[in-house]
């Protein structure tokens, strides 16, 4: 009988069980594979997954939906029909994610390389035996492998990294370099996700050190990979040279701790990282699902009967197995360390807060904190969510032509000014020059938070500017298909019926971002132009992006000065100052339902149906005040966007809209509005359905619908079938 050395043991118990979890998801991957198959990678995984990674990439759904709409086979350069002066790397990134684009960035090799550095070959002699494993560097001074691969710390006192254990450019082998592992400063591990984690000498056996090797950070951010994207594996298998996978392994499957990722061409080795296209690691390998004959054997390539003694590389594996670095990360914060090792534990998660070249999900604030130098935001801060939750995330920007001249009115809040402009926009940007963006924020390749929006803005405009306006006869047959199952009848019954369906099917949660989602086509009107909704003024889509880069732009220059004055500014300081930046800078947009009453979360916050392109100075005269109708609002004396007085506001223009959004959400998110007195409250039914009657649906709101649905997937049925808002208990939606 074959004797089984402790890592034998270990790997095959952890090949036992990838291989359950594996056959325990056919059902489940079998439908997301369908889905990827016949309906492309964007729908492929969750709706929140996939919306974590475009907001990852510094892309949107408004470009996903452009891409989308093109003929799927790839080619060699972006499939939309645009100025080449608007084609950037973010663009082509999202065409590669989406299978539109064969070619990869010459900047892919250089980010390859890097990142190689940081991984070596583990050995670990002992008496009679010895075993490899691959391990890599994700922090100054810590290394990654399996448990399989240095189950105690005993083990890891016995075994060193050897780096450079390759050939160089000439086909030669390069010298390698040693480091013995020093378990005794960090030393933490954990069987169930194969994970150690351990110290590494500060200088190899000749002296060299270790930061000369770079490290591969780990990050807790979600969005780092879907199902349906290709990832790469640097590794050396069987103890052999380091080798690349590359985007040889598909994602198949994501379960709470690990990924599941094809194994046709490229097995991977324990302990490897698992890369993405941007060289972030997603997941460590350790195993995999083997193939097995009729009487249960593991079976090798060549379909023979497989034994350890062969090595992990000769098992025929049905698909790889990796744990989760974002699982990882939150159990490695559990454990109870202190001294060097928490210290070393606390290096470990600076190292993972550092920016990414590739950290590109649109932030409200930019991530700027006085004594770091990686950007990182604080973890009380709200980014952005597919769900209710809250995130960090870094960003990156764009250069493009814009000279941004920033005011700050004091009366801002108040909404007792006209603005600092005869068009209401605040602050006021003009076109062309260059940007000013204040010193210090975080920029990547040269590029600010605010540029990176402006110029994807623009290139969602051009995107959608060949389309028709509002294509009346695929509209009619979308909405026909969207309601099918909902019946008339019981008030109640339809309002439930309505909620569900409008959830269920709300399917991509995009991050409320106006300046690329809402001004470049969703909220244009027939003439081609933004227009408020409380005052009717007219503006160009790129005239309030603009404004709104200026916003961006001031927001970040305040937000800094804060942190500067601030040292250690606590949550709640935090929180308050973000709300200060936000209500005395608002975008050029509006929430018919105030973020107040729903506490800036997402899906609400960024949910398209209740926005509307509105200048700042109506956006802060209304405030959060729910609607009234005031009886003689004719004859009153009034702002341009509406009349209010304490606790009442009634708009001069956009009244059936409005009332339609506020429905909409009503049926959406019930209880959500009316919780609190200064909130609207069942009372003001009537007037909303009054309004509803009095405005009628146009073809501007027909429009943003059908835009809106092809974004979010949901409709709004108060524009779909007006007659419906006598049929629905609408009341029962009130908390």
């Amino acid at each position: 009988m074959e004797q089984l050395s402790h890592t034998d043991r270990g790997f095959l118990e952890q090949m036992e069980d990838a291989g359950r979890r594996y056959a325990s998801r056919t059902g489940e991957r079998g439908g997301r594979m369908a889905a990827l198959e016949q309906q492309g990678i964007l729908y492929a995984d969750t709706p929140e997954r996939v919306s974590s990674r475009l907001n990852r990439l510094g892309v949107d759904w408004a470009t996903a939906t452009a891409v989308e709409r093109t003929p799927p086979a790839a080619t060699t350069g972006t499939s939309l029909d645009l100025d080449r002066e608007l084609v950037g790397t973010d663009l082509l990134m999202l065409e590669r994610f989406m299978g539109r684009n064969d070619l990869i960035g010459i900047d892919y090799l250089e980010g390859g390389f890097l990142a190689a550095r940081s991984i070596g070959r583990i050995t670990v002699r002992s008496p009679g035996s010895s075993h490899h494993g691959t391990g890599f560097l994700v922090s100054p001074s810590l290394l990654m492998t399996n448990n399989h691969v240095l189950g105690s710390a005993e083990e890891a006192a016995a075994g060193v990294i050897e780096f450079n254990f390759q050939a160089g450019l000439d086909g030669q082998p390069l010298d390698p370099v040693v480091f013995t592992l020093d378990p005794h400063r960090f030393f933490v591990t954990h069987r169930d996700l194969d994970f150690t984690v351990v110290a590494v000498s500060d200088r190899s056996r000749d002296g060299q050190p270790l930061t000369a090797f770079g490290s591969l950070p780990l990050k807790e951010a979600q969005g780092k990979a879907v199902i349906g994207e290709l990832v790469n594996i640097i590794q050396h298998p069987n103890g052999e040279p380091k080798q690349l996978a590359l985007r040889d392994n598909q994602i198949v499957d994501v379960l709470e701790d690990f990924v599941h990722y094809s194994a046709d061409t490229a097995r991977g080795s324990s302990g490897a990282p698992v890369f993405n296209d941007q060289w972030e690691v997603v997941a460590l390998h350790h195993a995999g699902a083997p193939r097995r004959d009729h009487d249960g054997n593991v079976l090798a390539v060549d379909g023979t009967r497989w034994h350890p003694a062969m090595g992990e590389h000769r098992v025929d594996w049905m698909a790889n197995e990796g744990v989760r670095v974002s699982r990882i990360l939150g159990t490695i914060q559990q454990f109870p360390l202190s001294g060097t090792a928490a210290a070393l534990r606390t290096e470990l998660f600076a190292s993972g807060s550092s920016l990414h070249p590739v950290e590109a999900r649109p932030s409200t604030v930019p991530a700027v904190l006085t004594g770091r130098t990686n950007g990182a935001a604080p973890k009380s801060v709200t980014m952005d969510g597919s769900a209710e939750q809250h995130a960090t995330a870094g960003s990156v920007g764009w250069s493009v032509p814009l000279r941004i001249s920033v005011s700050i009115d004091a009366d801002a809040g108040t909404g007792t000014g006209t603005g600092t402009g005869t068009d209401g926009l605040h602050p006021r940007a003009a076109s062309p020059a260059a940007v000013t963006v204040p010193a210090g924020i975080g920029r990547i390749d040269g590029r600010s938070p605010a540029e990176r929006d402006l110029a994807a803005a623009l290139v969602n405009l051009a995107a959608f500017s060949d389309r028709p306006y509002y294509d009346e006869a695929a509209d009619r047959a979308a909405r026909d298909v969207y309601y099918a199952g909902i019946h008339l009848g019981n008030p109640t019954s339809l309002r439930l019926a309505l909620t569900e369906h409008l959830e269920s099917t709300h399917e991509r949660r995009p991050a409320y971002k106006p300046m690329r989602l809402l001004y470049p086509w969703v909220d244009l009107h027939p003439d081609e132009k933004l227009h408020g909704i409380y005052s009717g003024q007219g503006f160009t889509p790129q005239e309030l992006m603009e404004a709104d880069a200026a916003v961006e732009a001031a927001r970040a220059g305040h937000w800094q000065e804060f942190m500067l004055r601030e040292s250690a500014p606590g949550p709640e300081a935090v929180e308050a100052e973000l709300d200060l930046l936000e209500a005395s800078l608002p975008f050029n947009c509006e929430h018919v339902v105030p973020q107040s009453w729903f506490a800036k979360k997402e899906p609400m916050r960024g949910d398209l149906h209740h926005l509307f392109a509105c200048e700042s100075t109506c956006n802060s005269f209304r405030g959060n005040i729910p609607y009234f109708d005031f009886p003689d609002f004719d004859e009153a004396v009034r702002h341009d966007c509406g009349r209010r007085d304490p606790g009442k506001f009634e708009p001069s223009e956009g009244k059936g809209p409005v009332a339609r959004a506020t429905l909409y959400f009503l049926l959406r998110y019930p209880g959500r509005i009316g919780d609190e007195a200064r909130e609207l409250q069942r009372s003001g039914l009537e007037m909303l359905l009054t309004w509803h009657r009095d405005h009628p649906v146009d073809v501007y709101e027909q429009h943003r619908n059908a835009a809106i649905a092809e974004m979010q997937g949901n409709r709004n049925p108060l524009i779909d079938h007006p007659e419906w808002a006598g049929e629905i208990d609408f009341a029962g939606a009130w908390t």
